[in-house]
């Protein structure tokens, strides 16, 4: 396996089994702030952003926006749709729908960012990559099946769950799309900056401007150990993991990965938290993997790494 391969496989894994672990930080941090998700939402972002910026004082990396600040307002984009929009989204799902419906919705954003990809990225699965990212998927619904259903559906709820969807096939797309105009750091830096541009005033609202309040829960341990999880692991590593991965990546191969962050989350609730795993959601958990398997391997080979070769190799084949 090629060193690069190799490099973006444990980008993949690590960056998914963080996501996976994220529950357990939200779960513990929401219970201090009362489920005040954007006060939780203000404050993770704005500790991985001040990250960012003391990793640009200290010259750990650069950034050089001065001879793209024309098209800047892409990447923002990028980073209204996730973290904030999708966030949003999400949270009006959860909270408006069935707890199955929810998870059932979530699940399929690989598979619309793989079909989105085709008209906007010029990219090309193959058919075992498009059935193996279904049976991946399926295997995510399966677990959501297997777990005790609660909330009531309404409109709002879908409505909720379709704009998280397209909002993260849509981050997808562009962070693949802008990748060969920005850096992954660049990505990263930018989308973070929209989460703590957009959460906080939010937040602020929500505490009504109250400083004491806003900053309070900081002095709970239960609050700021998890919140600095979420913010350094499941913020500035794991999405700039997934940058890098989407530099050298198609989305197909990349987005199929996420259904990892189920597989890890069911496993960790069971030994952690010591919530119901019998051998069915064992069954669901492998056949994630095979299809995530499935989707590497059934790559079209010589695929394109770049989203100029993408393009050109389209524009080749319609000469």
């Amino acid at each position: 396996m090629k060193k690069k391969e190799v490099s973006l496989f444990l980008a993949a894994v690590i960056s998914h089994i963080f996501w996976g672990f994220s529950f357990l930080g939200t779960k513990s941090a929401l219970g201090v702030v009362h489920d005040d998700l954007y006060l939780l939402l203000a404050h993770r972002f704005l500790i991985a952003f001040a990250i960012m910026n003391l990793l640009l004082l200290i010259r750990v990396v650069k950034v050089d926006f001065r001879a793209k600040w024309k098209r800047i307002y892409l990447p923002l984009f990028m980073g209204l749709m996730e973290p904030v929009v999708y966030f949003i989204g999400e949270e009006l799902g959860v909270i408006h729908s069935t707890t199955i419906f929810s998870g059932v919705m979530i699940a399929v954003i690989p598979i619309v960012a793989i079909f989105a990809a085709i008209p906007f990225l010029h990219e090309k699965p193959t058919l075992g990559q498009i059935l193996f990212s279904f049976l991946s998927v399926g295997g995510v619904i399966g677990i959501g099946l297997l777990t005790k259903s609660s909330g009531e559906l309404d409109w709002i709820g879908v409505v909720g769950l379709v704009v998280a969807v397209l909002s993260a096939a849509a981050y997808g797309i562009l962070d693949r799309g802008l990748s060969a105009e920005f850096t992954a750091f660049e990505r990263t830096y930018l989308m973070i900056a929209m989460g703590a541009v957009c959460f906080t005033p939010i937040a602020l609202v929500r505490t009504r401007f109250d400083p004491a309040a806003f900053f309070a829960p900081m002095g709970d341990p239960k609050f700021l150990l998890p919140v600095l999880f979420l913010s350094v692991c499941c913020s500035v590593v794991s999405y700039f993991l997934l940058s890098y991965m989407a530099t050298y990546m198609t989305v197909t191969r990349s987005t199929v990965y996420a259904n990892l962050t189920t597989a890890v989350s069911v496993i960790a609730g069971a030994v952690i938290l010591k919530e119901s795993f019998n051998w069915l959601s064992a069954v669901f958990c492998v056949v994630i993997l095979v299809g995530i398997y499935g989707v590497q391997k059934f790559a079209r080979k010589g695929e394109p790494e770049t989203v100029q070769q993408s393009i050109q190799s389209t524009e080749g084949e319609q000469r």
